[in-house]
């Protein structure tokens, strides 16, 4: 690299980063400019900071299998080995046998992508390959493709990647259902290059305008799409910046350019080019960062680590953040002589360079965050099924509620000092520091750290977390009433309802009597019980007075039992059944025994997801509404998150605002708790609309940034054994939470969304599980104080649960007049 620019240069440098702080990118005259300028450590030191800006730390690789499908061609490139002649071959074709087992030798050692590599449209120059789609039966190599990557994906699940060069508009959507992403690369738009004695000469397939309607055609077609530039060919500097240029202009029409490759040309025996010069590392340099340069700060740009052995450190500074495909199994069949560096070299390598190896899918993070847009309908479930909320691959197979231990890395994360904070996250974190208030931007950052970044998130909530909290665990010994599991409301990720109404009938219903609930309160409170929380579905028939009864039950059962009951859904229904504004019917609530409420039904407090998951439930602004009433009266409530389903992190952060105003505001939360979706028997898991829940690393942010964006605000952090098992809530405690919620003795909600993790955690366990974190556990009540030797004591004699009843539905002396309540639709349906 050059030491020093000159003045010239150094002045549209500067322009170019301002231009990119007010988020525009460099004009085609300014561009052009580039090509001038010679000092590559400037250019790279600019495209460094764009890089950062959308990637932090993170440098990305898709873990893949190459398949080589045919290396018959009708180009003949001047630098290619890739492509041969008939009797060069062993056969014109890969058999399906011989794909189907690259691929699941592939699939076994953790790969998930399946790239396609073949030459352009042979069967158009040889006979033989003509002859071969014939004998198996298919019109062209295009079909021969189709069929191939149908059965890598529906026996292996590797996700299919094709490259199968210039196509039409209509043979690329015939490819689509098959192909989450596909590429082409431009190489360059000099037609020079396809004159006599230049390389791209007697390939008609290289033709720019034909390659650039591919890229356009792709586009229009919703595609996820890879292209990029060969460098060193014999084009210059300026032709660079005008392929590059091209590739932008479709890219701003149809947003589907998902990287750019920046290929170095290597001189290959046996080829035209044999003796060409390969361009050197600064050229290469160059290159990369005027790349990022002029596609900004979110584009991916990659450079294939293979190509480059022993500098990946200064690739990393000159812009890229991907790496490409690399495979554990398969050569680099376009670059034979250049080995794929192993996964944990190239880990060590990015590391060196102060970034963290992450693996992707090969349809990139922010498309499968949009499968609906960008991916066939056939594409969306089994790409939901392996990605995270952030579009990333799931990398362990823990998910909530299942019996599973959580991924070593990350607990090993969790206490691991971070060798290398990105600046941004340390500035988010110093606000956390001094108590300013996060915004939703600084929120989400938080949410997406990853490697060392997210090492420090977590542990700077454990530190606040101790500084807030010390070292005590508190938890209660409660019970839980479900009352009835009758629900005429429709939540896609409810598998508690039951009824005609329900999206799901697993178990039967039931409606339990005054004499059930009352036998199971009088059984807690004899095994140390100071708490019952109490919530259910809504039932058709049920009115405010209905709640207000079961109140009054409890009451007459234990009268010193605390009752936590009734989520803002039952709470607005009970309300509106009896013609009360809120206030009017919490106060009669309060009066009938209602000692705080549970902040359940908030799923995301965000309209756009609740219109998804719970579109007939009360909206964002009501729940907020009740909460608000309820802190007026003087109750204390709880506030919850039901994450890991459809939402992203921009919601979560959403979520998290709206909670912590309304508590500066009012101050009557006690807690957060986050809820991790337990997917199993959720409607809209089994209809393929849904992911898997949160992932592990998602899970242990959720509570570490919970505790770092309401600080201080709400001081207590809650972890739910249920969902997150005894492992989790060790890691949970270790991120920022200081509570862990009931010992419940009764749990169905999430038992009947599949989760494996019991229904009852006793005293000595919960002791047990703080203990293991090393902390000091604490037994409260439902308010966080101190409870009575005597209810200690109780819990810890507890003998076993009598087998509950769960009594059947029976018709109410008097049916409920009017229509069904769906606040959310804000219209109602006839109870008749």
């Amino acid at each position: 690299m050059k030491p020093l620019a000159q003045p010239k240069e150094m002045q549209l440098i500067d322009k170019l980063r301002s231009q990119h702080q007010l988020g525009e990118r460099p004009s085609v005259i300014d561009a052009l400019a580039l090509a001038k300028v010679d000092d590559t450590r400037e250019l790279a030191g600019l495209a460094a900071e764009l890089r950062d800006q959308g990637f932090a730390n993170i440098v990305t690789y898709s873990r893949k299998v190459f398949i080589p499908l045919t290396h018959l061609c009708r180009d003949v490139c001047h630098y290619c080995t890739f492509a041969q002649v008939p009797r060069k071959v062993r056969a014109p074709y890969q058999s399906i046998e011989e794909i189907l087992d690259t691929a699941r030798h592939g699939a076994a050692m953790g790969c998930k992508e399946a790239l396609f590599t073949l030459g352009e449209k042979p069967e158009l120059r040889y006979k033989a390959a003509r002859e071969a789609l014939t004998e198996m039966g298919f019109d062209s190599t295009l079909d021969y493709l189709l069929h191939a990557a149908q059965r890598v994906f529906q026996e292996t699940g590797l996700l299919p990647h094709l490259n199968p060069g210039t196509m039409s508009l209509e043979e690329l959507e015939r490819l689509r259902p098959m192909s989450p992403s596909m590429g082409i690369m431009i190489e360059s738009t000099a037609e020079r290059l396809c004159e006599k004695g230049m390389p791209h000469y007697g390939s008609p397939d290289k033709i720019p305008a034909l390659r650039l309607k591919t890229l356009a055609d792709a586009g229009t077609a919703r595609i996820p799409f890879t292209t990029g530039i060969l460098i060193g060919i014999g084009e210059t500097r300026a032709e660079r910046i005008e392929s590059l240029l091209a590739i932008r202009e479709i890219h701003e029409s149809h947003g589907h350019v998902q990287e750019i490759i920046v290929q170095n040309f290597r001189a290959k025996p046996e080829t035209r080019m044999a003796n060409a010069p390969e361009p050197d590392l600064n050229e290469l340099l160059w290159t990369l960062a005027v790349t990022r340069i002029l596609f900004g700060p979110y584009m991916s740009v990659q450079a294939p680590p293979n190509l480059s052995p022993g500098v990946l450190e200064k690739i990393i500074a000159a812009g890229i953040n991907d790496w490409g495909g690399v495979s554990p199994l398969t050569p680099d069949f376009v670059n034979p002589e250049a080995p794929w560096p192993q996964l944990d070299d190239l880990s060590a390598q990015t590391e060196a360079a102060g970034k963290s190896l992450h693996e992707r899918l090969t349809i990139y993070p922010r498309y499968a965050q949009d499968l609906n847009t960008w991916v066939d309908p056939g594409m969306v479930e089994p790409i939901l099924n392996i990605t995270d909320a952030d579009g990333f691959p799931r990398t362990d197979q823990w998910s909530p509620g299942e019996e599973i231990d959580p991924p070593a890395r990350i607990i090993d994360a969790i206490s691991a000092a971070p060798r290398q904070v990105s600046r941004d996250l340390q500035a988010v974190l110093s606000n956390v520091e001094s108590e300013t208030l996060l915004s939703e931007a600084e929120i989400i950052r938080l949410f997406v750290a990853r490697g060392d970044d997210f090492n420090a998130v977590v542990q700077a909530a454990d530190r606040l977390r101790e500084r807030v909290n010390g070292n005590t665990v508190s938890y209660v010994v409660n019970r839980n009433i479900n009352y009835t599991n009758i629900c005429y409301f429709k939540c896609q990720f409810c598998a508690f309802s039951k009824g005609k109404l329900s999206e799901n009938l697993r178990g039967r219903p039931y409606d339990l009597s005054h004499e059930e609930i009352q036998r199971r309160t009088s059984e807690a409170w004899a095994r140390g019980a100071t708490e019952v929380c109490m919530q259910g579905g809504i039932h058709p028939e049920y009115t405010g007075n209905t709640y207000l009864e079961i109140l009054r039950a409890v009451k007459e059962a234990v009268p010193d039992m605390h009752i936590h009951a009734f989520s803002p859904l039952e709470v607005w229904q009970g309300a509106a059944t009896l013609d009360m504004d809120l206030v009017s019917y919490l106060r009669a609530a309060k009066e009938a025994g209602l000692g705080t409420l549970p902040g359940t039904a908030a799923e995301i407090l965000d309209d756009e997801i609740r219109q998804i998951i719970c579109a007939d439930k009360i909206n964002t602004d009501q729940w907020l509404e009740v909460m608000r009433a309820a802190h007026e009266v003087g109750f204390r409530t709880t506030a919850t998150i039901m994450y890991g389903h459809v939402e992203r992190p921009e919601h979560w952060a959403r979520h998290l605002i709206r909670v912590r105003d309304l508590q500066r505001e009012s101050g009557g939360f006690t807690e957060f708790v986050p809820l991790p979706f337990v997917h199993m028997e959720a409607p809209m898991y089994l209809k393929g609309k849904a992911r898997k829940g949160p992932t592990f690393r998602e899970a242990v942010l959720m509570h570490a940034v919970a505790r770092l964006s309401l600080h201080p605000h709400i001081t207590n952090i809650q972890s739910s054994w249920v969902k997150m098992g005894h492992a989790g809530v060790v890691a949970s405690l270790n991120a920022g939470c200081n509570d862990l919620g009931g010992t419940l003795m009764n749990e169905s909600i999430s038992r009947a969304a599949g989760t494996s993790h019991g229904q009852e955690t006793s005293p000595q366990r919960m002791a047990e599980m703080i203990n293991n974190a090393n902390r000091t556990p604490r037994q409260r009540n439902t308010l966080y104080r101190d409870v009575s030797s005597e209810r200690i004591n109780r819990g810890l004699l507890a003998g076993e649960l009598l087998e509950i009843v769960n009594t059947p539905p029976e018709k109410r002396g008097q049916k409920r007049k009017g229509e069904l309540l769906r606040p959310g639709l804000i219209q109602a349906v006839s109870a008749d």
